[in-house]
């Protein structure tokens, strides 16, 4: 992965970004659909936090394939601290800088530790962006972070058709002078 070396500073940024945004979700919102269709909004959050578990996993040694990228869901309200509690885990899972050389199986493969941070640097990232258009209420995003995003994406996935397994559709047109979020979200294959 050539877009960041240790993407762990803004995936703790990107965790920042999710938090913020969680708090201003209201139990009224939780069955909104998003960006990613199969999705409601209380199932993409469940799937998102349960990535975040999925990370930690990994950084302790596990592999990928092992857990499920979900959660139980927790009370309405208690989705930030559901969070919290996933953010602790990932944090201490990859604080060791050795395990950015180490051999990870993430679900795309084994990789360098680096690049499996990267990878779920961007899909935190995008999941955000999936989650802030559900609710549309005008949360600010982050532009660095969906420009470091966009970055990885650009690098670790083809932009025609994907291969089967690929949790993304083709990257999708989008006009030459769009933000950073939506050259993300259209590359990540989300309708712009």
């Amino acid at each position: 992965m050539t877009a960041v070396q240790d993407a762990r500073p803004q995936y703790l940024t990107a965790l920042d970004q999710l938090e913020k945004l969680l708090v201003t979700i209201t139990p009224s919102d939780l069955d909104r659909p998003t960006p990613c269709t199969e999705f409601t909004l209380r199932q993409l959050l469940n799937h998102v936090i349960g990535g975040v578990h999925r990370f930690a996993y990994m950084g302790e040694g596990g592999r990928a394939e092992d857990v499920v990228a979900a959660i139980e869901d927790p009370s309405d309200e208690g989705w930030p601290a559901a969070l919290g509690r996933a953010r602790t885990r990932a944090t201490a899972a990859w604080a060791d800088d050795a395990k950015l050389g180490r051999p990870t199986v993430a679900p795309w493969g084994e990789v360098p530790g680096a690049a499996a941070v990267g990878g779920y640097l961007m899909e935190l990232v995008t999941h955000t962006g999936d989650i802030a258009g559900s609710l549309g209420n005008g949360f600010a995003l982050d532009d660095d972070l969906a420009r470091t995003a966009l970055a990885v994406a650009e690098s670790v996935l083809p932009a025609g058709q994907r291969p089967p397994g690929v949790p993304f559709a083709a990257a999708r047109p989008v006009a030459e002078d769009a933000d950073a979020h939506t050259r993300l979200a259209a590359f990540t294959g989300r309708t712009v």
